[in-house]
């Protein structure tokens, strides 16, 4: 990591104001990136990029490196000649212009976006070497298949497909051409609209920090290939799947369901499809985020047939020795969770800076690393992540007793960080905790649009372990990305001398 001190905001894309539905990679973008400079803000962070299946979580893809059709914009098809306005500009592609509605994107986006395809063409030289180079060629085979077999999970297809093959690979390349071509065209059209995007932002002054979950779905186009890679049983079906012990928030722990991967096969092919996986990340991101860090010490590792994570085991991971020919690259830790002297070791041997989250910074505790004043310079300090509550819910219902704790040591951190506090509302003690992380000696300072915003539940973007309408589908308001907020974090920059 640069020495520099940086700041930062938290918005997935798919939370940008839009006309369509969902956020894209459009003008609202470009928008974001010319507000994130005029405020002096050098980082935008995105969650996965990668296409979203059950629950429509950016955490459970079809593919770890194919990337999200979803966040195409209609409006540049239509510069490109591939749309006419009037093929998208009266579908109603939302209900609640504060929600994506994943539903109606599924039924609507696609039947557009196979409509650009028609006009568009395949023969030119730029696409033809993009097929031929087939880095998403076991993506559009797998995306065919499924949409084949009305998008149900790989397990559920006609016996026939469920197995892996070159010779399956050829005979679907050749019998639904067309269809396989259209899935390698999405990420043809996302590659080309985000690399003008990165290319813009790197001109404003803007890093982004880009997002990679620990573990891959089930339904995947890497289970469906590389079962090898993971622990499953004879039937194909996981033997162990990934979860979260119990916890003071959780009396059943996580329940996630992902399978886990087979370390040992992973070292003998010297962690071949690790490195891919990484450099596929470096070519979409200035900074790499690894969700759940603590997972290549020891992972937790529950039988299948559980129904709860209560009865999991801990078993060892990759440790350093994923990480040994990686050290000069620019990865972020998501060192949250159960912390012990194992991924204590492996941060150390990484060097990779880590989190603290000030959302669990007040407590009364002194001591507590999550303090901004307690944080050092080899870490990213946020309000919260998007898994947290928004930090202004978070205080809200905090109990009588917790909320003097809270405001307590929110007025002794104040004090030791030189801020000043003219009133201990809900709202202004979110904005004090914001300056606090300014303020603090952590290289970069990040913080989800929700808190900057000081706004409520209603606006939260994950509740860890559940399926919700409500996850992954949090949209900001376009007047709330505006010139009053830049001017305020301008303001924290220049005070705090972050770039």
């Amino acid at each position: 990591m640069t020495s520099e001190r940086k700041a930062g905001v938290l918005l997935h894309i798919t939370s940008l104001p839009s006309k369509y539905g969902v956020g894209t990679l459009g003008i609202e973008a470009y928008n974001f990136i010319d507000w994130l400079h005029d405020a002096k803000q050098s980082i935008w962070q995105v969650l996965p990029l990668t296409p979203t299946n059950y629950g429509d979580s950016p955490y459970q893809s079809v593919s770890s490196t194919a990337l999200n059709y979803y966040l195409i914009d209609f409006d540049i098809l239509n510069q490109k000649g591939l749309l006419l306005k009037k093929d998208y500009n009266n579908v109603k592609f939302s209900y609640n212009k504060n929600r994506v509605d994943y539903s109606i994107l599924f039924n609507e986006k696609i039947k557009l976006l196979k409509k650009a395809f028609t006009n568009f063409d395949t023969s030119c030289k730029k696409f033809k070497k993009f097929v031929n180079d087939g880095e998403y060629k076991y993506f559009a085979v797998f995306m065919t298949i499924k949409a084949m077999h009305n998008y149900l999970s790989f397990d559920k297809w006609d016996i026939n497909y469920q197995t892996y093959s070159e010779e399956l690979v050829n005979n679907i390349i050749n019998e639904h051409n067309n269809d396989y071509l259209f899935w390698v065209w999405t990420q043809y059209e996302f590659l080309d609209e985000w690399n003008k995007l990165h290319s813009y932002a790197k001109k404003r002054g803007i890093e982004i920090m880009g997002d990679m979950p620990l573990y891959i779905a089930y339904d995947s186009v890497e289970v469906w290939k590389n079962p090898e890679m993971f622990i499953l049983d004879e039937a194909k079906k996981p033997k162990l799947v990934a979860g979260c012990p119990p916890d003071a928030f959780t009396s059943d722990g996580q329940l996630w369901g992902n399978p886990v991967y087979d370390w040992k096969y992973m070292k003998d092919n010297n962690y071949s499809w690790w490195n891919e996986r990484l450099n596929s990340a470096f070519k979409l991101y200035d900074i790499v985020r690894i969700d759940h860090f603590r997972g290549f010490d020891r992972f937790y590792a529950i039988d299948s047939h559980e129904t709860t994570a209560r009865n999991g085991k801990w078993l060892d991971g990759p440790k350093i020795d994923l990480f040994k020919d990686k050290l000069n690259l620019r990865i972020v830790a998501e060192d949250l969770g159960v912390i012990d002297d194992g991924v204590i070791k492996l941060m150390k041997d990484t060097g990779y800076p880590g989190m603290k989250i000030m959302e669990f910074a007040f407590d009364g505790n002194k001591n507590n690393e999550h303090k901004p004043s307690n944080t050092t310079e080899n870490y990213i300090i946020y309000t919260g992540t998007h898994d947290n509550e928004p930090l202004y819910s978070y205080i809200k219902n905090l109990s009588k007793e917790a909320f003097k704790r809270f405001k307590d040591d929110v007025k002794d951190e104040a004090s030791k960080l030189n801020v000043e506090i003219s009133s201990y509302s809900y709202k202004n003690l979110v904005d004090i905790i914001v300056e606090l992380g300014y303020a603090s000696k952590a290289k970069y300072a990040i913080f989800p649009i929700q808190d900057l915003l000081a706004l409520d539940n209603d606006t939260r973007m994950n509740l860890p372990s559940t399926v919700s309408t409500n996850n992954w589908s949090y949209r900001v308001a376009k007047k709330d990305i505006n010139d009053e907020l830049m001017l305020r974090l301008k303001k924290y920059s220049k005070k705090y001398r972050r770039g």
